[in-house]
């Protein structure tokens, strides 16, 4: 669930491997296992799960979007949000090749083909931290669109797997293994027609250090925004940045209400 980063490492982010090198030798650099989420407040249900913001039964289906048009309302290269910045990734990140053992804990790693019976369409990727910070908070910011009815299933399978991987899960890695201790409920907010985040408690490679990650999917119709936030460090940031999932999520509702 860690995004495009350093293999050595382990870490997610690939904008982040020089100042990630540093911990590293430093004995710092630890893995984990998440991001998103809102801070509980009045718009969410702090059960890490909100409806449709109407009361009514969410929206499901609907024409899954190309991976044009989810570049036209994703975060542009060098967009600003507050002290962010975003751009995009090479390809999809190191993390979503990562996988979980066992094997239904596998939403909360990665949603990308393969991970769920439902694969998307298209889909875009996008990180988003503070220029020239070597130890801060980092989000990756996915966008992904699905056929018929696939994002609400996948919304299915990531409420299923938190409940059911509560007590956490072992992350397989391309060449090392993370524990993830503890998968909590957090904050959703109460936007699109549903929502699901966690609060990831994950223990170093050392075995030592615990680290805090969240994860936030949102579901719009056919498709699904997805955040994932960590700090380099044992700080719990205990939420992903409010206005970074209100600024995408801005962009895109705007987007799609003019369609």
């Amino acid at each position: 669930m860690f995004g495009a980063g350093n293999v050595n490492s382990g870490h997610r982010h690939a904008p982040r491997r020089l100042r990630a090198c540093g911990l590293v030798l430093a004995g710092l650099m630890v893995t984990t296992a998440a991001c998103g989420s809102d801070d509980g407040g009045p718009d969410s249900d702090g059960a890490g799960r909100s409806a449709s913001p109407s009361g009514s039964a969410p929206a499901r289906g609907g024409t899954a979007l190309t991976e044009a048009a989810l570049k036209d309302v994703a975060f542009a290269e060098g967009e600003r949000i507050g002290s962010y910045t975003a751009r995009g990734t090479d390809g999809a990140p190191l993390g979503d090749a990562y996988t979980a053992d066992p094997d239904r804990c596998g939403p909360l790693v990665s949603l990308a083909a393969g991970a769920t019976a439902h694969d998307p369409a298209a889909e875009v990727h996008r990180q988003v931290d503070i220029a020239d910070e070597m130890i801060g908070t980092s989000v990756l910011v996915q966008l992904r669109s699905y056929a018929g009815d696939g994002a609400a299933a996948v919304m299915k399978d990531l409420a299923a797997a938190g409940d059911a991987c509560a007590g956490g899960y072992t992350e397989e890695r391309a060449i090392a293994r993370a524990r993830v201790l503890k998968v909590e409920p957090a904050g959703a907010p109460a936007i699109g027609d549903e929502a699901v985040a966690f609060r990831f408690t994950v223990l170093d490679v050392k075995g030592k250090l615990r680290l805090y990650e969240y994860l936030t999917v949102v579901r719009s119709g056919s498709t699904t925004l997805s955040f994932r936030a960590d700090f380099l460090g044992t700080k719990d940031i205990k939420a992903v940045p409010r206005e970074i999932v209100d600024a995408q999520w801005k962009k895109f509702s705007a987007a799609r209400s003019r369609a």
